[in-house]
């Protein structure tokens, strides 16, 4: 893991490859991005690549890794480059990481690379930093699952310096580059996230019992379109503390037939959204909601409940500003979280 392109994750990786084939270990290269960094490229010499696997659409050819050419081969170590990858249309599935899943779930072993703003929930704090809403992001519990997490680091002035010198793209693109993603200010804040991100996974795996069993955290599901940030952090927060979690939507009917089309259709992204993050999720039935949500709450011994900050100019009865005063006043001995945004920051 890193956190930008051009620290050496690749190159890091096929160092590992070398090291196992050297030792013994039947390695093969699945899927390889070389973006034509030579260094790299060399790193390669001698590791046996499976083709690539063609797919036409829209009258264009793509090349995809071959996940059923390296099941048939089966080796015991695979390297696949660029874990977040979005497949093109007609592939049997549309993540790589999902291709991933299907290798290891025939036992083979996989070293793979991403960068620290594919992770979903930080999808919104590294908006906020860079600006630019990134659309491949991999759920957190894919990455947790990892038996090992390696952080490969190295500091922004020596990055720039690397682009400056086309080590890790054309000049033209470099240039580019250097004048968007590439400011040296967010590389440091993409740099100090992902730091931080290293010492939580190392601080989770080292301690042998979870510090926070008791704490149980319930989010509101809602239209509004900052719900899916909501479900960012209250996981994001969810994991830290290693607590159970939470997503309820509220209806009178206590389905969504009767909420008018594009609502439902928002509601039921959400809760998809927050089962991809292997969230729990609930319809509960109910006249008031500020109620079912708390009695929910008490049930399930909930100790902090999530909401979006409401907006004057939304007008969605689920979150006004007379709901949010109605949970604080029947849940006092919960903690109510309120998350708001950081608005203006462009697409």
């Amino acid at each position: 893991m890193g956190y930008a392109a051009g620290v050496g994750k690749t190159y890091k990786m096929l160092e590992e490859a070398q090291y196992l084939k050297a030792h013994g270990r039947d390695v093969v290269i699945g899927y390889f991005e070389p973006h034509g960094r030579q260094d790299t490229i060399a790193k390669t010499e001698g590791l046996e690549i499976i083709p690539r696997k063609k797919i036409e659409y829209r009258e264009s050819v793509f090349e995809e890794m071959d996940t059923e050419a390296i099941l048939a081969r089966h080796p015991q170590v695979c390297l696949v480059d660029e874990y977040p990858h979005t497949n093109v249309p007609g592939s049997d599935r549309a993540k790589r990481w999902e291709d991933v899943e299907i290798l290891l779930d025939a036992g083979i072993d996989v070293l793979t690379t991403m960068n620290i703003q594919h992770l979903e929930s930080l999808n919104d704090e590294v908006r906020n930093i860079t600006g630019i809403r990134v659309r491949e992001t991999i759920p957190d519990w894919v990455v947790q699952q990892a038996d090992e997490v390696v952080m490969v680091d190295l500091t922004p002035r020596a990055l720039l310096h690397r682009l400056e010198r086309g080590v890790v793209y054309g000049r033209e693109k470099a240039e580019r580059a250097m004048q968007n993603f590439f400011r040296e200010s967010t590389l440091v804040a993409l740099r100090e996230l992902a730091l931080r991100e290293a010492a939580h996974e190392v601080e989770h795996r080292i301690v042998s019992e979870p510090p926070s069993q008791h704490q149980k955290i319930l989010m509101l599901v809602t239209a509004d379109p900052k719900t899916a940030m909501l479900i960012r952090r209250a996981k994001r927060v969810s994991d830290f503390l290693s607590a159970e979690c939470f997503a309820v939507a509220v209806q009178p009917s206590g389905d969504l037939s009767e909420l008018p089309e594009p609502e439902r259709e928002a509601v039921e992204q959400h809760l998809n959204f927050a089962r991809n993050l292997h969230i729990e999720t609930r319809i509960l039935e109910g006249e008031d909601v500020a109620r079912a949500l708390v009695d929910f709450a008490r049930r399930n011994q909930i100790t902090q409940i999530f909401l979006t900050r409401p907006r004057e100019k939304l007008r969605l009865p689920l979150v006004s500003r007379d709901l949010v005063q109605n949970i604080v006043a029947l849940a006092k001995d919960m903690q109510i979280v309120i998350v708001s945004s950081r608005e203006a920051v462009a697409d």
